[in-house]
């Protein structure tokens, strides 16, 4: 059987558009392009119709990338969101302001979060929910506890690697911190962690948990110019959550030893 002229025309005429999407690097757009061809077919496509769904694969599988590239940066410890959250269970939560900051309007001003109180109330699971929030959203976030920044910078400091690492942190959209308070800090890294922040001022938004109250802050650094120079950036353009309830870190171990309970109990009986 022989191939008439205009069949080898359409099939030269596939193979270059196939190669075009592969040299302009539209490598799911190539790969689908049979399906959307058959599918164009099938359903009598306009061309217009048919291209529009060539380029929604590609561009959802770019935004996919780009999503999965945004989270290995975050280094988000849990996949928490605010959905996770039981505000029933943790009355100490300002229901009302979380959602607000939800919506993250304090990133187009650069403005600040401190959630404050004791441990297992919540904190760290309101931080990366919001940070989760800003993944999703488009932007660079970055999740570190207060010990570890403080550490890579003073490593960097010794392997001569400072400003880098002053270019690094001031790069996120959203700066998580958490932890503060929880180890004491020396000198010379509360001085680091204070650099950072000084960096960020008016131009990034910080998210901060801390154990420490506000006013416990110099014994938390060690010196207090440094703690009353850092709350001088962080407070100027913030929101201040302190969360003084029970905790809900506990709350949640204890509901899964009710409900392993209850199971032992059903079996025996």
């Amino acid at each position: 059987m022989s191939t008439s002229p205009m069949q080898v025309s359409e099939a030269r005429r596939f193979q270059q558009l196939r190669g075009h999407l592969s040299y302009l690097k539209l490598n799911d757009a190539a790969e689908a392009l049979n399906r959307v061809l058959d599918q164009a077919r099938t359903e009598r496509m306009s061309l217009t119709a048919a291209l529009e769904r060539l380029l929604e694969i590609e561009a959802e599988a770019t935004e996919a990338r780009k999503l999965a590239a945004r989270e290995r940066f975050a280094c988000l410890p849990e996949p928490w969101t605010l959905a996770d959250f039981d505000f029933v269970a943790q009355p100490g939560v300002d229901e009302k302001l979380t959602r607000d900051l939800a919506t993250l309007r304090f990133l187009d001003d650069a403005s600040n979060v401190l959630f404050v109180g004791p441990p297992g109330v919540g904190k760290t699971m309101l931080s990366v929910a919001l940070g989760r929030a800003a993944v999703d959203a488009g932007h660079r976030v970055c999740f570190t506890t207060a010990a570890e920044l403080a550490a890579k910078c003073h490593k960097a400091a010794i392997e001569g690697r400072w400003k880098t690492c002053m270019c690094f942190f001031p790069g996120p959209k959203l700066l998580i911190i958490d932890e503060l308070g929880y180890l004491p800090l020396p000198e010379d890294r509360a001085s680091a962690l204070f650099q950072v922040i000084n960096q960020r001022y008016l131009k990034s938004g910080t998210i901060l948990t801390t154990n420490a109250g506000i006013a416990d802050w110099a014994g938390s650094f060690g010196d207090a110019t440094v703690a009353a120079a850092m709350l001088d950036r962080l407070l100027h353009r913030a929101a201040v959550a302190g969360i003084d309830g029970p905790s809900y870190r506990l709350r949640g171990h204890q509901n899964q030893a009710d409900a392993m309970h209850k199971g032992v109990n059903a079996r025996v009986s």
